[in-house]
């Protein structure tokens, strides 16, 4: 049975009509989805993603920012990272405030573009130059003075691809463009099937039809096809392929001798505390609303974005297995379906354009999993991963790692598009965090180099050792026909390639040590 928390009705029924903009009679837009080879994704260059020339009837979309923190050294000494953790979130706030404010002036900005560059990316630029500054001296207080950080103070207007699909017949959606693209399952192997995803035009008529009624009911987009979702900062039917069209792609490593086999599952429940909060303490600890989203916790309650670990250490613990005080936590999926949460007016809620009412997980799976080509070694108490990337629409998809899938058909993994489920089959939302560890550190100034995902083969890098691999699947009843979206940064317009999951290791020294000994025993345990 599905599970939402029903709190406040919205008073914009009509939102309900945002159905037609994925329904509309069965035609589905599919642009190109990303390949990924190993656990990861790679071939992306890691710089800003290149503004496109636009075509005609092409609107500027949202805001795009070079990612600070991917330009910082590999190591910020310890002393300057509370003060840099810092202005990074404020970054994140700068551009979330001129996102909005770009979204109120989208008309004024189509008549005149050097509004948008004297009002609102100009001073972006001074405020992001200043806070680049802040960290410049942070760290030259105690290190090398980093270089080249403020290259990454300007920004741009970039335009959504998916929203604005290039239409031959001039209503606003092009049904030929219906290929997949090339998926993979974002653990191991090749390309599969890249090629054999075009769906062809799947009832044109009927999405245009359903579409532009979609737009006329929210009063957004009328007569470009595009629509913006009940936020009116997406999701778009572009952003959405019909599973059934998509074709098997998911390959795994072979394992080889030596290989650890068994499977350590944890059971941590569904969110039924309802614990949600918009920090991030990994990312922008000491920071409220870090995040701009609203996450799920499972696991720990003490988190929030001013626990330490002595906090972690002390708080309580959905888990079933209380030697597991571990903390798990995604971004929120939400119905956009014309019923609002009581976050509607709160930050990380409506107050970063992420709307609608909060789907609990019908079911969570937690496995604990081997390497195919080794053993596996314990992990350090407090280590922090992200597998992910909550900003992926904007940086590129180097770092972007969560699969879509329908129950039934996961065989089949989307990357950068929501599945559209068919009838008595759930959505599910799968994430496979890193497997490999430097072997000293629990955390770094990215949130990223300290583990890495294993090669095609399983192998880990030069330098680092295989630990245990968390394995999430997240599943959910979304009602047929009802538009859904992860919540997200806002210039992020609710992409499902920005999907991202947060974990800590809290497990107690005995409990990791079983856990260990069961995956390199070739046990299943629980």
């Amino acid at each position: 049975m599905r599970r939402t928390r029903k709190r406040s009705t919205l008073a914009n029924r009509a939102i309900a009509a945002s159905a037609a903009l994925i329904l509309g009679g069965g035609g589905l837009i599919a642009a190109n989805v990303y390949a990924s080879a190993g656990e990861g994704w790679s071939g992306w260059s890691g710089s800003a993603p290149q503004q496109k020339p636009l075509n005609a009837g092409q609107q500027m979309s949202t805001i795009d920012c070079p990612e600070v923190a991917n330009g910082l050294p590999e190591s910020v000494p310890r002393q300057a990272r509370a003060e840099v953790d810092r202005e990074l979130a404020n970054m994140d706030t700068q551009i979330t405030e001129a996102y909005q404010r770009f979204a109120e002036e989208k008309e004024k900005i189509q008549q005149d573009p050097s509004f948008a560059q004297n009002a609102i990316l100009n001073p972006l630029k001074d405020k992001r130059g200043a806070a680049i500054q802040r960290i410049v001296i942070a760290i030259d207080r105690i290190a090398q003075k980093p270089t080249g950080l403020e290259n990454m103070a300007p920004c741009e207007l970039r335009a959504d691809d998916a929203t604005q699909v290039k239409d031959q017949n001039g209503d606003g959606q092009n049904g030929d463009n219906q290929n997949g693209g090339d998926q993979n399952d974002g653990q191991g192997g090749n390309d599969q099937n890249g090629d054999n995803q075009n769906g062809g035009d799947q009832n044109g008529d009927g999405q245009n039809d359903g579409q532009n009624q979609g737009q006329g009911d929210q009063g957004q987009g009328q007569g470009q096809g595009q629509g913006q979702g009940q936020a009116g900062n997406g999701p778009v039917a572009g952003d959405f392929v019909d599973i059934q069209s998509v074709q098997p792609n998911v390959q795994n490593p072979q394992q080889r001798r030596g290989a650890s086999r068994g499977v350590f599952s944890t059971d941590c429940g569904v969110n039924e505390n309802g614990k949600f909060n918009p920090d991030n303490v990994i990312v922008a600890p000491g920071v409220s609303n870090g995040a701009h989203h609203m996450h799920d916790y499972v696991g720990n309650q003490a988190n929030d974005a001013f626990a330490s670990d002595d906090d972690l250490a002390n708080g309580q613990t959905t888990c079933q297995n209380q030697g597991d005080k571990s903390t798990y936590f995604w971004p929120v999926l939400r119905l956009q379906n014309g019923q609002n949460e009581n976050d509607a007016n709160a930050d990380g809620g409506g107050n970063d354009q992420n709307v609608g009412e909060i789907l609990t997980p019908t079911e969570v799976t937690m496995d604990f999993v081997g390497s195919p080509v080794s053993k596996v070694t314990a992990m350090p108490k407090f280590l922090r991963i992200i597998t992910g990337d909550a900003k992926a629409f904007t940086n590129g998809d180097a770092n972007a790692n969560a699969s879509w899938s329908c129950t039934g058909f996961e065989d089949r993994q989307l990357k950068d598009k929501y599945p559209i489920c068919p009838q008595g089959s759930q959505v599910v939302r799968s994430f496979k965090f890193q497997s490999c560890w430097d072997g000293q550190n629990t955390d770094s100034a990215n949130h990223r180099t300290h583990v890495a995902f294993a090669d095609d083969n399983g192998n880990c890098p030069n330098g680092f050792q295989a630990i245990p691999q968390l394995q999430q699947r997240i599943v959910y009843d979304v009602p047929q026909g009802t538009v859904f979206a992860v919540d997200s940064f806002p210039e992020q317009l609710h992409k499902p390639i920005t999907d991202h999951g947060d974990f800590i290791n809290v497990f107690d020294d005995g409990l990791m040590q079983q856990l260990v000994n069961c995956i390199n025993g070739g046990r299943r345990c629980a």
